[in-house]
């Protein structure tokens, strides 16, 4: 970190400073992302889900202790950051928790991050801890760090990458010798991310026009010009090998699909089975628009309308950030929208990082504007002079998280999981009723709490529960193809929640509804029937 504070003009003409604009120093904001860091998992930590979800938290919380292989796009990376953390937070409670707490920690990563990109980018520490804090307090930044979700580590891993970018663009300025390690730390978190999830590349566009904007050099420079993707591929290779080597020759107790073959690992990797989940972003404008505001007013509270000044802004003082970071923002929302996903709000993670160091951005003009007038056109001179930019700076940040601040009751109540035990709960009745040796033809949601008790608690060693994906990976047939191969052999029981699942069940077999303490039903399939 660069100690002290400078006040000269940069020399680079993407960096559009004014004269006499103070530089933060390294150990403020190295102090203040650390204090934002913590407020991000202490925020995690007063809603988290205390336990066992469904759906693909379930999933995440098996696959990450039993370092399975996950559903598409396989996300190594968060399998093998949740292996660790299963081993690394043994302490904290049972393996489901672990992986929740895993989230909030990630929540306080993203919120340090981005106080440390943000401060240098406004110019201020005080306003890039009030970005810091803005985000961890976003309800969807919120949210998903408590429970175990990889977007969580895209969260982390976009904050990071923007912090190492903003980073190595400062110390380049400063014709720091050492400038180009930052860049190869970036390239190491490209790589990371790369194996977690796929938005990211939204992002790598602008990262290329960022590199060559702040430093054209670099075009004569074609081994770091080209070490660096390859640097950054190498890592996401290395890390996807963890596909087909715990699907294949050291196995793990769940695996999704069969990655362990040439087609399945393309398969997984490349998301086909969602190929059909695409329509068109825009075929609605006015109601694309719609959504867009009301998603803003939603994340942003009152500071939503500042959001485009503050674009404007990054794009006068920051070109090559705004460069960086408004298409991948647009591309993401296109994306975004065009995708039938069933919580697709996780998607615009990264764009609530780059919009809290747009608004930090746009607030430090604002600040530096007000110090100007407020100092005279002498300049410094004199500790009272000194002290209006961190007292402006300071009142401007105040300004800028209050919203958060006020909002936090009520966000709180949208984001908790303190009292979503429907998880924990509808597993343990399930496992009441359950015969040692049954079959469970089940659905993904209630699939990957058994799954849990299966393969991480050792629970119901006999049970086979027969989900979709089963289905398909091992050729079964349809669900009625399953229950026919085994009534009257063994225990059948069914969990579906489509209603012309239901009603085919009902037509074909005399049933048994088996209520559940919370959530879905478990049916007992008792024979076929014989009336019409």
């Amino acid at each position: 970190w660069d100690p002290g504070l400078v006040s000269e003009p940069s020399p680079d003409p993407t960096d559009a400073r004014g004269p006499g604009q103070e530089r933060p120093s390294g150990r403020a904001l190295a102090v203040a992302g650390l204090a934002v860091g913590v407020l991000g998992l202490a925020l995690g930590a007063t809603a988290i889900l205390p336990g066992l979800g469904l759906w693909d938290t379930g999933e995440l919380q098996t696959v990450g202790p039993v370092l399975g292989t996950a559903h598409p796009t396989g996300f190594p990376a968060w399998v093998v950051l949740g292996w660790l953390a299963s081993v690394l937070l043994g302490p904290v409670g049972e393996p489901a928790l672990r992986m929740n707490v895993l989230s909030a920690v990630l929540l306080g990563v993203a919120g340090g991050a981005t106080t440390v990109a943000a401060g240098r980018l406004s110019g201020h520490w005080a306003l890039g801890a009030a970005a810091g804090v803005g985000l961890v307090a976003t309800p969807i930044a919120w949210r998903i760090g408590t429970r175990a979700d990889v977007h969580a580590l895209h969260l982390a891993l976009v904050a990071v990458l923007v912090a190492l970018l903003v980073e190595w663009a400062q110390r380049h300025r400063d014709g720091a010798p050492t400038a180009a390690r930052w860049l190869v730390a970036a390239s190491v978190v490209v790589g990371v991310a790369l194996a977690n999830h796929r938005l990211i590349v939204f992002l790598l566009p602008g990262v290329a026009a960022y590199v060559v904007l702040v430093d054209r050099g670099i075009l004569r420079r074609p081994r770091l010009l080209l070490g660096l993707p390859v640097l950054a591929l190498a890592v996401a290779a290395l890390l996807y090998l963890e596909l087909p080597l715990r699907a294949g020759p050291f196995r793990a107790p769940l695996v999704y699909g069969a990655p362990e073959t040439w087609e399945g690992f393309w398969y997984v990797v490349l998301g086909v089975q969602f190929g059909g989940a695409f329509t068109s972003p825009l075929g609605d404008p006015a109601r694309f628009v719609d959504e867009l505001g009301r998603f803003l007013s939603g994340q942003l509270g009152p500071l939503a309308p500042l959001l485009l000044p503050s674009v404007v802004a990054a794009a006068v003082r920051r070109p090559a950030y705004a460069l960086l970071t408004v298409p991948a923002a647009a591309a993401t929302w296109l994306f975004a929208t065009s995708y039938d996903n069933a919580d697709i709000q996780r998607y615009y993670l990264g764009p609530a990082v780059f919009a809290w160091t747009w608004l930090a951005i746009g607030a430090g003009v604002v600040v530096d504007l007000l110090v100007a007038v407020l100092r005279g056109e002498g300049g410094g001179g004199g500790r009272g002079r000194r002290l209006v930019a961190p007292v402006v700076a300071a009142a401007a940040a105040a300004l800028l998280v209050l919203p958060s601040v006020v909002a936090l009751p009520s966000r709180h109540d949208r984001v908790e999981g303190g009292e979503d035990v429907v998880g924990r709960a509808w597993l343990e009745g399930a496992i009441e009723v359950l015969e040692p040796d049954a079959v469970v033809v089940s659905w993904w949601s209630y699939s990957t709490p058994l799954w849990y008790a299966q393969h991480v608690e050792g629970r119901i060693p006999g049970v086979w529960v027969v989900d979709d994906r089963t289905r398909l990976d091992e050729d079964l047939g349809s669900i009625y193809d399953v229950i026919d191969a085994h009534l009257g052999r063994r225990p059948v029981y069914a969990v579906r929640v489509e209603p012309s699942d239901l009603a085919g069940l009902v037509r074909r077999y005399r049933l048994e509804s088996l209520p559940m303490p919370m959530g879905q039903s478990l049916t007992r399939i008792l024979e076929p029937r014989t009336d019409p």
